[in-house]
């Protein structure tokens, strides 16, 4: 069953119908198109910075494309018209060059081209202070109200149910599952609801007792009197960024927008969710001209002639926000509850794709693609504050079209996840960086930085990687390749499995060695029904049946979420419990880790006592800890867990007794530098569910034979032998580093050969740093060149690690 008669539902039930179900219920409130899909604006854009929406909606784009040509009353109004961005500033330049790399990595025709050639397309702009554009000529708009007639005119035709005018009072459940609908005119069993509520998604959800955190935003636009000469166009779809404005051909006149600095929520507020009105089905809120004032200015800066231009009506929706800018989709923790919504303004943009994915996820069990950062469930729990959501989706609104460079953060909601030590970082120069909640150092600035010796201006990267660059940096990277470094890594999220099965799970569930004996440690995946990697972790051996999973900070409620998944599908007798709050962590790195630990602890930390990968439970100073003997810097050392009310004293004691062993503690830019010298990969960059672990280089990590999930996948992947694989770069000039998505090439050739995952400076190698997925014959020592800021930089593949390549320092 889809709740919600919008473009969204019309895209699901028709994407259902075509991969051959037939019993679909769609059920609107009242009319379809009545939400948000009749006022918008119909652009539809390809390109986004990330590669999977904008191959979604690329998607998107093909399917308006069939429809309009297979013509009749399935015609959605698609019109090619092609799109112009603008850079308007030296900064928007820098950007629109960036992704004119993303587009190539998806396959889309942009053209980077002058601000006289964009003036050809598109004659009613001023070119004054435009500095060039981006051009996609695959581009278009579409009729949104025909668009969502005909995808459910489709799915009607394929055996899919519409049924209007019918509100939804209560969704029923069964041991965790969805068991039916309540409506206004009778109940309906079903096993899966897919909530398309698009700004009611929110409130259906609590029916069920689900949060989805969106908000709606009040956004307008103008369409303008006919000022066109007959048969003009069609033009492009416009954006100027930087003047914060959008623009589109509307008949003989133009639809004109854009993201105010002054954002008006609707009904929801810091102390209350939405609350839409029941009869708030196929209306417009009120112009708010004053709030549209510097819109009206902006827009008349770049196209002049709308100063003596008449507005035929305004526009004033609601359109449904996200506090992140992306979509929630896929299935909540209540099985079969499915949401598709939150699409940002730019839904009919991607209706296409999501309707895709959506269909495969509900019928296959995976969208296909790695949708983590748009699935439902990565918001954690503070987003169930009404005021945290909405002080976040105000400022993803009022930012919109804001440049987001290298180490840009938000503000709103902060700090609220704060590690015990956080009072001593922010007294001691901190420089705080902001993760799934959690305030994170990235680096410290000096009191007194007289005598400090921090990295020379001239190491500063050119271009885009420059952006937030600082020197302070490279003395913690050195700390701890060369003295020692203290790391708060208390965000890292931590995971227990417990119970009577829990041996038997993590055997299941991880595809390394994690039967060991209790103290035993394993850095390891586990992998998806197709041999992806869905988790990259370590994994202790606290007790025979207690395992704790550690994992980054972001990717705690995604791999919660997963474990729970398969701890459900396969009927496992365990707990999985997020505990990350729960333990402070402190990683303790470097040559002489092992000379500030032993003095305050009992445990012998010689090498063939304490070995690498390895756990014991012991004290340091007054401190009971877990010491676990693993690393993700490359040095000897250990990380230390303890209960998060000794975290305070047990940073200090550290930070003391290190004092005179050069001991400095350092953030997470250091950590980066230090990694990418190591060859230590990042999940969700370097490794994903579209990388399988030969793949990405960690098959070291997957035991022989069977017996895990995803192995019989696997297995067929290593019969059909490796088609890319993750290889090591060194771009020839240091000062120009790549920070992913970058196309790679052969050198002296056309031929993309892959695209960079994740990359950066490494200090102790003096060398620019890059990692690619490229062809398994592409060997170290073959040339390429990698796109970076607009510019073909040559570069050599290399055999990584760069630094320590044995392992001999860790084991130390």
């Amino acid at each position: 069953m889809i709740i919600g008669g919008g473009v969204g539902g019309a895209s699901v039930a028709h994407h259902l119908v075509e991969r051959g179900e037939r019993d679909v219920l769609l059920l609107e409130r009242a009319e379809l198109t009545s939400g948000s899909t009749f006022h918008s604006a119909g652009l539809v854009g390809q390109l986004r910075a990330d590669p999977v929406l904008t191959r979604m909606n690329g998607w998107s784009a093909d399917l308006y494309r069939r429809l309009e040509e297979a013509g009749g009353d399935g015609a959605p109004g698609w019109v090619e018209s092609g799109s112009l961005r603008l850079a308007s500033s030296p900064e928007r330049l820098e950007e629109i060059r960036r992704q004119a790399a993303w587009a190539q990595r998806s396959g889309l025709p942009l053209e980077l081209i002058s601000a006289e050639e964009a003036a050809a397309l598109f004659p009613l702009m001023s070119t004054a202070g435009v500095l060039g554009a981006a051009y996609t000529p695959t581009d278009g708009q579409v009729d949104p109200a025909r668009l969502c007639y005909a995808l459910a005119a489709s799915a009607r035709a394929g055996g899919a149910r519409i049924a209007q005018r019918t509100r939804v009072t209560a969704i029923t459940t069964d041991r965790g599952r969805v068991a039916g609908v309540r409506t206004d005119r009778g109940d309906v069993e079903c096993e899966v609801v897919v909530d398309c509520g698009g700004m009611f998604a929110a409130e259906i959800a609590r029916l069920i007792g689900v949060r989805v955190p969106i908000v709606p935003m009040s956004h307008q636009y103008v369409v303008t009197e006919a000022f066109l000469p007959a048969g003009t166009g069609p033009l492009p779809s416009l954006r100027d960024p930087d003047l914060l404005v959008y623009y589109r051909q509307e008949v003989e006149g133009l639809v004109m927008g854009g993201y105010e600095r002054r954002s008006a929520p609707w009904t929801a507020t810091a102390q209350s969710f939405d609350a839409v009105p029941a009869d708030f089905n196929g209306k417009l809120l009120p112009p708010e001209w004053d709030r549209f004032d510097e819109i009206v200015e902006n827009a008349q800066v770049r196209v002049p002639s709308l100063a003596d231009t008449g507005v035929r009506t305004m526009v004033n929706g609601p359109e449904a926000f996200t506090p992140d800018n992306e979509f929630c989709l896929g299935e909540t923790e209540v099985g079969g509850f499915f949401v598709a919504a939150g699409f940002c303004a730019h839904g009919i943009a991607g209706a296409g794709g999501i309707g895709r994915v959506m269909a495969a996820w509900i019928l296959d069990g995976d969208p296909g693609l790695d949708l983590w950062h748009m699935d439902v469930r990565r918001f954690g729990r503070e987003y169930r504050s009404p005021g945290y959501t909405l002080g976040r989706v105000v400022e993803n609104y009022e930012s919109y079209y804001d440049i987001r460079p290298p180490g840009s953060q938000r503000r709103s909601g902060r700090p609220l996840r704060i590690s015990p030590a956080y009072p001593w970082h922010a007294a001691h120069g901190a420089v705080f960086g902001e993760k799934a909640g959690w305030e994170r150092v990235e680096y410290y600035v000096p009191s007194d930085t007289a005598g400090e010796a921090a990295a020379p201006d001239d190491l500063r990267p050119r271009g885009w990687a420059g952006h937030g660059w600082s020197p302070w940096v490279l003395p913690e990277h050195r700390a701890a390749r060369e003295t020692v470094a203290l790391f708060d890594e208390s965000s890292f999220a931590k995971i227990e499995i417990t119970g009577p099965g829990a041996a038997e799970f993590a055997a299941r569930a991880f595809a390394g060695r994690v039967d060991g004996p209790p103290g035993s440690l394993a850095y390891t995946q586990a992998l998806d029904d197709r041999g992806g990697v869905a988790m990259d972790v370590t994994v202790t051996r606290v007790a025979p049946d207690e395992f704790l999973v550690v994992t980054g900070t972001a990717l705690g409620l995604h791999d919660l979420a997963w474990l729970r998944d398969r701890a459900r599908s396969w009927g496992s007798a365990v707990r999985i419990t997020d505990v990350s709050g729960a333990w402070a962590c402190f990683g303790l790195w470097g040559p002489r880790a092992r000379d500030v630990l032993a003095p305050l602890t009992p445990a012998d930390l010689a090498d063939v006592a304490f070995p690498f990968l390895t756990m014991q439970e012991t004290t340091v100073g007054d401190v009971p800890v877990r010491a676990l003997r693993v690393t993700y810097v490359g040095e000897l050392g250990w990380e230390l867990y303890c209960p998060a009310e000794y975290g305070a004293g047990l940073w200090r004691t550290l930070v003391e007794a290190g004092a005179p062993h050069g001991l400095r503690p350092a953030g997470y830019r250091a950590i980066e530098s230090l990694r990418l010298e190591k060859g230590y990969r990042a999940w969700g960059s370097d490794v994903s569910r579209d990388t399988t672990p030969d793949e990405a280089g960690l098959g070291f990590a997957v035991r022989p034979g069977d017996g895990y999930a995803g192995a019989e996948a696997l297995a067929a992947a290593r019969a059909r032998g490796p088609v890319r694989r993750l290889r090591c770069l060194v771009p020839a000039d240091p000062r120009a580093v790549a920070l992913g998505s970058e196309p790679v090439r052969a050198a002296g050739t056309d031929d993309v050969l892959g695209f960079v995952t994740s990359g950066g400076y490494g200090y102790t190698v003096e060398r620019s740093i890059a990692y690619a997925l490229l062809p398994a014959e592409i060997g170290p020592g073959t040339a390429v060149e990698v796109q970076i800021d607009g510019e073909w930089v040559p570069g050599e593949v290399v055999r990584g690690p760069l630094y320590d390549p044995k392992g001999e320092r860790v084991r130390a």
